[in-house]
């Protein structure tokens, strides 16, 4: 036997069900906001909590990442998740856009890990080792200081300028890192020093 339905009755019921789904989907729903409840601290437990700074912009908001695998067991650490940090002052959990797809940008195949270097005359980079990138930076650092320094101007006041080079800083550092920072470039004399706040 077959049960009719007529078209009034099709109408009703499908009004009724957008209005139940609507009003769970606005948070209305405490069916929904309890299994939530219950089932996120299962989702983290066995993972390595880290909290850090996000690398985006001068707001320096705070993040904590979960990571598998444990570092101090010999593990590969594995982020899988990235969140705003609650306790956090600049954004107390919350993140924006960019800040909210942080994990992407972890994962990002195209994202630079190493140092790398084009060589004069070359059309790529290649991979450099640490030392070998320092090494260069401070050999490049030490030959221009030594060629364009200017320790007394026209007038025979000492000014100790290196303005043939500039400094580029991190903004979402702390107070004391941005603070040697500052006396570290000012004690070599370079003029040029900003920040990625006002670039």
């Amino acid at each position: 036997m077959t049960r009719g339905i007529s078209r009034r009755g099709f109408l009703k019921a499908a009004g009724a069900g957008v209005a139940v789904t609507s009003l769970g989907a606005m948070g209305f729903g405490e069916v929904e906001a309890a299994i939530v409840a219950h089932v996120r601290p299962f989702k983290l437990a066995t993972t390595v909590e880290t909290r850090n700074t996000c690398p985006y912009c001068s707001v320096a908001c705070g993040i904590i990442m979960y990571s598998k695998g444990d570092v101090r067991k010999g593990e590969q650490a594995d982020i899988i998740h990235i969140e705003g940090d609650a306790d956090h002052p600049t954004n107390r959990g919350t993140l924006c856009p960019k800040g909210a797809a942080l994990k992407d940008f972890v994962h990002a195949p195209t994202r630079l890990k190493y140092p790398m270097v084009r060589k004069p005359g070359s059309d790529k980079f290649e991979r450099v080792s640490w030392d070998e990138a320092l090494n260069r930076i401070v050999r490049l650092m030490k030959d221009d200081r030594d060629a364009n320094f200017i320790p007394k101007n026209a007038a025979g006041v000492t000014v100790n300028r290196w303005t043939s080079t500039g400094f580029l800083a991190a903004s979402a550092t702390t107070n004391e890192t941005a603070w040697a920072t500052y006396k570290v470039v000012r004690s070599m004399g370079i003029v040029g020093f900003d920040n990625q706040a006002r670039v």
